[in-house]
Parts: structure tokens; C-alpha cells; sequence
């Protein structure tokens, strides 16, 4: 009888311990490392939102291959020592399964060192070159390369014949990245950087540094930056008179930076995906239907209008759903399908990725906007 009762109560441990693995795979842990407040939040708030929303619809509909999602998002404010940190804690504390984020780059930057050493995936939201270059295993990244955004900008320079700008830019990861950018590319064009000015991302008044870019008498400005202090540079320029062509990067994509700069923002222009002009696409764009979708959904859960921004976080999760799908609740598995997927359609573009290319983006993924009335548009 005794024998008995150990070979039962065996069996039944027997039986949990077989049992733990099934229940650990019916969740997939994801983190976020996101700018919900400070410098940056008008990029991680509507990341978050973004996620937030994904998620409970994928949960609503039984979740990946039937594995629900739990999202662990945490607040960076911006700050690159904090997002290594939050980096730590997620993968050595939570163990979670990849992260999506950051928000800026200089926190990617930072932080992918660290992650791809711990064989943890990332899908940054985050726009630098750099963080995909050089190429390491397990960091990828969702918007477009700054390189392209600056070779949109240059491209419509030459063909108005404006070849001597001056360069604003923030003093942050993005905006120094853009500024190199800028600086590189410029003979590619026959461009003259004449004049090139960094400021504080906190900025709120840039008149000295618009004054030293007038004095030079440049034929355009262009402004570099992911934070509020870019709706800051048309408005110097409309004080002082001055009706040069002002170009911002794709980090001028949230209409609140529009509302800002108030009517100093007509006529700006900048390269972005088509997300913010979405229902002016022709209905052959194999975009729009997402696209709209993602924009209806958007203001449904937030009631606000989306941005390119969210728009990041979109593809990101996304992009990770579809690996997961492919590969399994296995991270290596996941982290090579993502590398192989090909004509995967997102807010972005249309991503190809590859064991060279962690982005997947070309120059195509670009339309040059400006702002019309106070609402993006299609540049004539």
C-alpha cells in the first residue's frame, strides 16, 4: 500500500513537472522601453498607446498561435543611462522575450550592445543608421534610415537649384546622427553646408542660432530633431522675416509639432512615411488599407490623430507578431524569421529584411510632405 501511495504521488509530480512548460508557453513576455513622458513623448506616448491597443486586440482574438501577450512598458523619459537599466530589468528580471523601443536613438544606441549580447531581440523605434550598422545578430530597427531622409531632402534641393544651407540640429543621438548625415552627403548633391549649429533639446527659444544661420545668408535651413524645440526654428524664422525653404527630418511627423509652430509652420517641409497622408493615396497602394486601418483604430482608442511615431511601434510589434508566428515561442527561431522576412507591408513601407540589412527599408519607404492649412500633405 505504501509502494503504492510513492508511485502515485510520483507519477503526479511526474505529471506538473511535464505539465510547467506548456504553461510557460502559453504567454509571451514582451517589453517596451519607451519616452512616455519628457523630451521625447511626443514619440513614446503614442508608441505606448500604439502597443497598448495591439496587444489587446491580439489577446481578444486568443493571441499568437494561441499564446497570450503580456507587455511590460517602461518609461525611459528620454534618457539613455535609464533605458540600459530598464534594459537590465527586463531581460535579467522579467526574462522577457524581446523588447520593442526605444524611442530616440541615442538610447538605442546605448543600449543594443547590451541586448544583443544577451540574445534578446529588438525591434527599435528609433531612426539613426547606426543602430543597424554595422550589423549585429539580434538589434533590428522600424522607421526609416536617416541617410534616405537626407537624401530626400538634398535630392529636392538640387532640383530647385539651392545648393548653400545651413544645418540646425538637437544635441541629442538623433539629432548629432542627422547632422553627420547631412554633413557627409552633401558633395553626393553638389550641396554646401555653409553653417551648422547644434542646441539644447530643451530649447525654448532659438533666435541666436537662427540669427547666426541668417547672417550667412544661406538659401535654405535645414533642422534636425525629435523634440518639441524643432516647432521653435519657423517661428525665429517668421519673426525675423526670413522666408527661406525650411526642411525638417521624418522627426517632425506628429501634428502637435505643427500646432505649435502655429501658422510659422505653413509651407515646412519633410520626408515621411505615408501614414500621415493616408487617405490621399490612390487605392492601388498596397499601404492604404493598412494604413487606414491603423489610423481609424488609433483614434478610436485614443481619440487623437496618429503620427509616424506610433506608426514605429506599429511595425515593431507587428513585425514581432509575425516572427513568432513563423518561428514559435523560440528566440532564435523568431530572430531568423524576422531576418528573412520579405514584402512584409507596414506604416513604414514595405519591409525586406536580411542577414545585411536590419531595417529592410529603401528609399521608397519616403514621400516628401509639407504642411498645408495646419494638416500634413503630399508636397506639389
Amino acid at each position: 500500500m505504501r509502494m503504492i501511495r510513492k508511485v502515485t504521488i510520483l507519477s503526479m509530480c511526474v505529471a506538473l513537472l511535464a505539465a510547467l512548460p506548456a504553461a510557460a508557453a502559453e504567454t509571451i513576455k514582451v517589453g517596451a522601453i519607451l519616452a512616455v513622458t519628457g523630451p521625447a513623448a511626443f514619440l513614446g506616448a503614442p508608441e505606448a498607446k500604439t502597443l497598448e491597443m495591439l496587444v489587446a486586440q491580439v489577446n481578444a482574438a486568443g493571441g499568437i498561435k494561441g499564446m497570450k501577450v503580456e507587455l511590460l512598458i517602461k518609461d525611459s523619459s528620454a534618457n539613455p543611462e535609464k533605458a540600459v537599466s530598464l534594459a537590465k530589468q527586463l531581460v535579467e528580471e522579467e526574462k522577457v522575450f524581446a523588447i520593442l523601443g526605444p524611442s530616440t536613438s541615442g538610447e538605442s544606441m546605448k543600449i543594443k550592445q547590451y541586448v544583443d549580447e544577451s540574445a534578446t531581440l529588438l525591434l527599435s523605434c528609433a531612426a539613426a543608421e547606426a543602430i543597424t550598422t554595422p550589423i549585429m545578430k539580434w538589434v533590428f530597427k522600424t522607421p526609416q534610415n536617416d541617410a534616405n531622409a537626407v537624401r530626400w531632402i538634398y535630392g529636392d534641393l538640387k532640383k530647385k537649384g539651392l545648393k548653400k544651407i545651413g544645418v540646425l540640429a538637437s544635441n541629442t543621438g538623433f539629432g548629432n546622427a542627422g547632422k553627420g548625415q547631412l554633413e557627409k552627403l552633401a558633395p553626393e548633391f553638389g550641396i554646401e553646408v555653409v553653417i551648422a549649429e547644434s542646441y539644447d533639446k530643451d530649447a525654448v527659444d532659438l533666435d541666436a542660432e537662427v540669427t547666426k544661420l541668417k547672417s550667412k545668408d544661406v538659401q535654405a535651413v535645414v533642422n534636425w530633431s525629435i523634440e518639441p524645440a524643432q516647432s521653435k526654428v519657423p517661428v525665429s524664422m517668421r519673426k525675423m522675416g526670413w522666408l527661406v525653404p525650411l526642411y525638417q527630418s521624418h522627426g517632425f511627423g506628429n501634428i502637435k509639432y505643427v500646432e505649435a509652430a502655429g501658422p510659422a509652420a505653413e509651407g515646412i517641409l519633410f520626408p515621411a512615411g505615408r501614414l500621415l497622408v493616408a487617405e490621399g493615396l490612390p487605392d492601388s497602394n498596397v499601404q492604404k488599407s493598412l494604413l487606414l486601418k491603423y489610423k481609424k483604430d488609433y483614434e478610436a482608442a485614443t481619440k487623437e490623430a496618429p503620427s509616424t511615431f506610433g506608426g514605429h511601434a506599429y511595425d515593431a510589434f507587428t513585425l514581432l507578431v509575425k516572427a513568432i508566428e513563423i518561428g514559435g515561442p523560440d528566440k532564435e527561431k523568431a530572430r531568423a524569421a524576422l531576418e528573412g522576412l520579405k514584402g512584409f507591408v507596414g506604416t513604414a513601407g514595405i519591409f525586406n529584411f536580411s542577414a545585411e540589412d536590419h531595417n529592410g527599408l529603401g528609399m521608397d519607404a519616403f514621400e516628401l510632405l509639407t504642411v498645408k492649412g495646419g494638416k500634413f500633405a503630399l508636397a506639389p
